[in-house]
């Protein structure tokens, strides 16, 4: 059991001697408390700066990895609880009959593989680094059993107190990670449905240019409206309404920037590292920081709060980040049922039985119910349709060996060069990422990693027989996959885009890839400046220009009005420098023209019968219509009546909510940003929610703010930013939104919100000294029994 007290007796000494020389000024200012923690084998120091950053010093990594489980737990503990329970399928049991249904959804799910060969994948220390951060979760929660009040008050609200951890937790949970597209495969067929296979290119254009067909076999007519609710319900996270039914998010994107600066082009003439994941904004951040500080590992960054090390930051040589990779991870198959046996499905020349498992699920307030989960040879089992003999399963990368989400990054926190880097990397299986890199040699580079299918016989864009026709064969050299290392422009970046070579063979990557106009804007900037600083890059992440915007007024230029209000429109239009700022009067008029009615009037224009499948259609493809119109509306006056008439029809609809003053005008007050906490409606109030933040920027500007067309409340975007001065360490730059701490009660819950909401940042510090001299507490974990 772990045993509080504050003292500076012997083993105190010997814990400080044993991991850190002490500046006696700082040490004697923060506050020390001592604690017992079960499975350490050596005392480990917390130093967690006024910023809420753990700074573990440990005297081995395995000592370190269990001190991140109990630093994430004292921080994070209702996030790391809720998250399991929707991860293994056990939310029923705490939160009652209306989470029965997610709970089975999300079994089907979990790795059922073998351990060894998943535990295997991660190097040679992934099954210590999670049965010691499982550890050191529960040791935590041996502390709060002797410490009632430290339980998080979510767990009062929902009366029920938090699980103990095995390192299985780590990894069989999957559904938290971003794999593509099963989601778009579904809605191909919708549109190809309604309105042929070629309308769908107004929905999502192709990159290279494909010509899809549909899969001999597969009517495109035939998926159940409801086909992908059970793999929805899987993978959503939990929500709360007043009456505790689940629901999930009105929007889903995902997306990234990354990049890395080489020596010759920065005015310090070291490399310089940004990264900022894009994620949902939700109160506490997706993401947790974390130093970890052991004999041969001294890693510094942000990871998955629910997991052992750190998936972007840097090692003292190296640093890291991610973007997301978007290749195509996921296929649903489609299986003809045998009529007088369903449990067996058609496969080659034969009949093939469903693999079938029956589990109990606890349900609070009622007796357990008992579920039948089936499984074909491809996958997990979705959705049965009885009255047409059908079956629809899912396969996927991530449910192979070595996929749970972000552990391959395990492999790359010792990383001494960047072939070490490469080499490593290649093992990397979910979510597929793009890896940018520098490190104090002064090389930078960017690495494509991720578990990507060879497909037999097609392309992966539409739904297949699940008959033997349409197979996985294998998976695609790691090694093989895309790796750029010091190019003649002097860096490198990502944004979700196309980012293949010319010539690279794209058969099992996949088609559907981010607008570009991220990387455009990145570039362009990065291109523009001969030297680049740490305030640069931190400035570009902030960055709200939009390119789209810049291309679309280009075309505007050329028009004039047809009536008072379209004449207006573009009179506001005239001039606008295309940044989306809060304050901007014309950003808020070409925000409300392109989503409420420029895009629904392309599709309409061009592919009316797929307008009900069609929310938004494909940015890249309308501006690229708009520009080149004769292929698109025929003829450029026919474009030009399009443009003018859903200008003026924006210009009235604005006048009408915001008043006949543009200048009263304020896209940062139409589109705001909440951190909200998920138990907010529970609650009845909002106190524990953070903000409305006015919000500027949108879905293609660098500073990304994928906002819910309807309520324009952002719903993804970089919570998490960093930027590294490689080698300088000290002169790191981050912030993690709203806070560290996922506590309502803690000072860190949301104190950096202001800032990250003012494009600022904090330091990320790595040095002792520093550490020390911005020491708010220390935490002495010794080991001792439960």
């Amino acid at each position: 059991m772990l045993r509080g007290k504050t003292r500076r007796g012997p083993l105190l000494a010997v814990a400080v001697s044993l991991l850190a020389t002490v500046t006696p000024a700082a040490a004697a200012a923060a506050p020390r408390t001592v604690l017992t923690a079960a499975g350490l084998d050596r005392p480990v120091e917390v130093v967690t700066d006024r910023w809420g950053v753990p700074h573990i010093y440990a005297g081995s990594a395995a000592d370190a990895y269990l001190a991140q489980g109990f630093s994430a737990a004292a921080d994070r503990l209702f996030q790391l609880d809720l998250g399991r329970r929707r991860g293994l399928g056990t939310l029923a049991e705490v939160l009652g009959p209306a989470y029965a249904e997610q709970d089975r959804a999300a079994r089907l799910f979990l790795y059922r593989g073998d351990m060894a060969a998943e535990w295997a994948v991660y190097g040679p220390e992934g099954r210590t680094a999670a049965t010691r951060f499982a550890a050191g979760i529960n040791a935590y929660l041996d502390w709060v059993e002797r410490t009632p009040s430290a339980l998080p008050p979510e767990f009062a609200l929902l009366r029920y107190r938090p699980a103990r951890w095995s390192p299985e937790d780590v990894v069989r949970i999957r559904t938290h990670a971003l794999t593509q597209n099963l989601t778009s495969e579904v809605a191909r067929a919708k549109v190809a449905c309604a309105a042929g296979i070629d309308a769908d290119r107004v929905r999502v254009g192709l990159q290279p240019a494909h010509e899809t067909k549909v899969p001999s076999g597969f009517d495109p007519c035939s998926l159940p409206a409801d086909v992908l609710d059970t793999y929805r319900l899987a993978t959503a996270p939990v929500r709360f309404t007043g009456t505790g039914v689940a629901v999930a998010p009105a929007v889903s994107a995902e997306g990234s920037n990354n990049w890395a600066i080489g020596p010759g082009r920065t005015t310090t003439g070291r490399p310089i590292l940004a990264d900022d994941p894009h994620r949902s904004m939700d109160a506490p951040s997706t993401r947790y920081l974390a130093h970890l500080s052991a004999p041969g590992l001294d890693v510094i960054g942000a990871g998955d709060p629910s997991a052992p090390g750190i998936t972007a930051g840097h090692n003292g040589t190296a640093a890291f980040g991610i973007t997301v990779f978007p290749i195509d991870q996921e296929d649903l198959y489609v299986y003809e049922l045998d009529p007088a046996d369903p449990g067996r499905y058609r496969y080659g020349g034969g009949w093939e039985r469903m693999r079938t498992t029956t589990e109990r699920i606890a349900v609070r307030g009622e007796a357990p119910r008992e579920v039948t989960l089936s499984f074909t040879r491809h996958g997990p089992v979705i959705r049965v349709d009885a009255a047409k003999n059908r079956a629809y399963a899912v396969r996927t990368a991530w449910l192979e060996p070595g996929t749970a989400g972000y552990l391959g990054s395990l492999r790359l926190l010792r990383a001494g060069g960047f072939r070490e880097f490469s080499d490593q990397a290649r093992a990397w299986g979910a979510p597929a990422e793009n890896l940018a890199y520098a490190d104090t040699t002064g090389t930078i580079g960017l690495v494509s990693v991720g578990r990507a299918p060879r497909r037999t016989g097609y392309d992966g864009l539409l739904p297949v027989p699940g008959d033997g026709r349409y197979e996985w064969n294998g998976f695609v050299d790691g090694a093989a996959l895309p790796e750029r290392v010091d190019p003649p422009e002097g860096y490198v970046a990502s944004a979700n885009q196309y980012n293949l070579p010319a010539g690279y063979p794209v058969e099992g990557l996949g088609y559907e890839w981010s607008n570009p106009s991220r990387y455009e804007r990145i570039t362009e900037v990065l291109a523009a400046r001969p030297k680049s600083s740490v305030a640069d890059s931190v400035a570009l992440q902030a960055d709200r220009l939009s390119i789209p915007a810049r291309r679309l007024t280009a075309v505007l230029a050329g028009l004039s009005g047809t009536d008072a209000d379209s004449a207006a429109a573009l009179g506001l239009l005239r001039g606008w420098d295309a940044v989306l700022s809060e304050g901007t009067s014309a950003g808020t008029l070409f925000e409300t023209w392109l989503t409420a009615y420029l895009g629904p009037a392309f599709v309409q224009a061009v592919a009316p019968k797929a307008l009900p499948h069609v929310y938004v259609p494909d940015n890249a493809v309308l501006v690229s219509a708009v520009e080149h119109p004769e292929p698109w509306f025929g003829s450029a006056a026919a474009r030009d009546r399009l443009l003018l008439s859903t200008l003026g029809e924006a210009y009235r609809d604005l006048a009408a909510h915001l008043g006949p003053d543009p200048a009263a005008w304020r896209w940062g007050g139409v589109q705001t940003t909440t951190f909200a906490h998920p138990l907010s409606p529970v609650r009845g109030d909002p106190a524990w929610n953070t903000g409305p933040f006015p919000r500027g920027g949108d879905w293609y500007t660098v500073d990304a703010s994928i906002y819910d067309p309807g309520s324009h409340r952002q719903v993804v975007g970089a919570s998490f930013r960093m930027v590294l001065d490689v080698g300088r360490w000290d002169a790191s730059r981050v912030v993690n939104t709203p806070g560290q701490s996922g506590d309502p009660r803690s000072p860190h819950y949301r104190d950096l919100a202001a800032r990250w909401q003012a494009g600022e940042t904090v330091p990320l510090l790595y040095s002792r000294a520093e550490v020390r001299r911005n020491a708010e507490r220390v935490t002495v974990l010794e080991p001792g029994g439960r």
